[in-house]
């Protein structure tokens, strides 16, 4: 673990034929899987569906971000379709297999080690606002019958096993349970935000909570920074220079972060673990410092972060990756000092 703060490009899709599970590269870790705290990031990318090939995480739950096509999840309680804009859920155990629809598809993966995720308190909110029940949707029912092989991909304490079988895996007809695969709209959710000044903790933004044994800091929070207006008066509009207790580790689906101007592309990786300082870069600064504070929409954008109370460990593949941006920390240079006294 560095204290640095470090930065990722797009991971970028290899022109070989590849499915999911060829794709999938872990970027960073916490916790233990075997304990059941803290969590993983994955990135994946496919250009090719699984066949006959299918997958079981028995170490956490999955959430999906796709950042850049549409995909199927077949799962053993039935079928989701996701695009760009949604996120998808698949429970810890579940068998299931990812199918692009149309072309090559990149994301995001958090495989969810603790407790299991739930909408966050809304205290004061009250029941409409962040994201609601009634929006995240349930597969209906469905199975194959057939008794060709097939293999099964098989996560386990850490380690990637690879089963023979002799018929098809999702050839679930009943089942009981209160955890099911579904899929979520990021466009439903009721983003709340100040109307009077200053910039808000970015707690208001979690779609999904996995609280830890420490109220306040969580195991895993999924936030998101979606379109939305700005109104602050007498505030300095974009995420002001900071120290978090949560490690942060964010990600971009589309357009651009109010923080960051360049450097950060959608499918890009950041990641500053606790107390590491960050904030706009010089530019942002420059220009927000200046700017007629008259509301403004932040338009096209979805940026998102999975915020967590302990340390991420960046994975030998992520900081041997020629995608590392060796120079992310220049993004600071030029800013000047503000104190008028000697």
């Amino acid at each position: 673990v560095t204290p640095d703060p470090l930065r990722w490009d797009p991971l970028p899709i290899p022109d070989r034929p590849h499915d999911f599970v060829d794709g999938l590269v872990t970027i960073a870790t916490n916790g233990d899987c075997a304990a059941q705290t803290g969590l993983a990031v994955h990135l994946f990318t496919a250009n090719t569906g699984m066949g006959r090939r299918f997958l079981q995480v028995n170490d956490g739950e999955l959430l999906f971000v796709p950042q850049s096509g549409a995909f199927r999840l077949a799962t053993e309680c039935g079928v989701l379709e996701v695009a760009p804009g949604e996120i998808a859920y698949v429970p810890r155990g579940m068998k299931f297999q990812l199918e692009p629809l149309d072309g090559a598809v990149r994301g995001y993966l958090a495989e969810n080690y603790g407790a299991p995720r739930r909408l966050p308190e809304r205290g004061p909110v009250g029941s409409d606002g962040y994201a609601n029940n009634r929006d995240f949707l349930a597969p209906v029912a469905a199975f194959v019958d057939d008794d060709l092989p097939a293999e099964l991909a098989w996560k386990f304490a850490g380690r990637l096993y690879s089963v023979p079988l002799a018929h098809h895996p999702l050839d679930v007809v009943a089942w009981v349970g209160n955890a099911v695969p579904w899929k979520y709209s990021l466009a439903r959710f009721n983003a709340m935000n100040t109307v009077t000044f200053d910039h808000p903790d970015p707690s208001i933004f979690t779609v999904l909570t996995s609280p830890s044994s420490v109220p306040g800091v969580a195991n895993l929070d999924f936030v998101i920074f979606p379109p939305r207006w700005s109104v602050a008066e007498h505030s300095f509009r974009p995420p002001w220079f900071h120290r978090n207790t949560m490690s942060e580790l964010m990600g971009l689906v589309q357009g651009q972060y109010d923080a960051r101007k360049a450097g950060f592309e959608p499918g890009g990786v950041s990641l500053h673990n606790a107390f590491v300082p960050h904030g706009p870069e010089a530019s942002v600064f420059e220009a927000a410092s200046n700017a007629e504070l008259k509301p403004v929409k932040h338009r096209d954008t979805l940026a998102f972060m999975f915020e967590s109370r302990y340390l991420y460990q960046p994975t030998a593949w992520a900081l041997a990756s020629p995608t590392l941006q060796a120079d992310y920390i220049d993004c600071w240079r030029g800013l000047e000092r503000r104190f008028d006294g000697g």
